[in-house]
């Protein structure tokens, strides 16, 4: 389980990305499609089309990192893109920890791909 302080800011792109991004290109997503800077100390996340594999770039205040994670099997719940004008949504810490961890944002249920170890 990923732990973030409570006061972090959380963004969700919604529309896909393409995963072969990394440092560079989810920076350049993060200041043109989502008009936010990716040095800011906030959390991006994104996904592909498929949402099984979900990446997300952070800025601890020397470096950027970024963390991935592919599912196995199912997939992440996420919001449409539809949804929201500026392809973005933000999140709370804990609806991140939700998220990686198998809880529909919806309703509050784990996904049916989780299994507890």
């Amino acid at each position: 389980m990923l732990s973030f302080s409570g006061n972090l800011k959380v963004y969700l792109a919604t529309e896909p990305c393409d995963m072969r991004k990394s440092f560079n290109g989810l920076s350049a997503v993060v200041s043109q499609k989502l008009q936010e800077s990716p040095t800011s100390g906030a959390a991006y996340l994104f996904t592909n089309k498929k949402r099984t594999l979900l990446k997300i770039l952070y800025w601890d205040g020397s470096g950027l990192w970024v963390m991935a994670k592919r599912l196995e099997k199912g997939t992440f719940s996420w919001p449409k893109h539809t949804s929201t004008k500026d392809g973005k949504i933000c999140l709370e810490p804990t609806a991140l920890a939700m998220l990686t961890d198998g809880i529909d944002l919806r309703d509050g249920c784990r996904r049916a791909w989780y299994e507890k170890p």
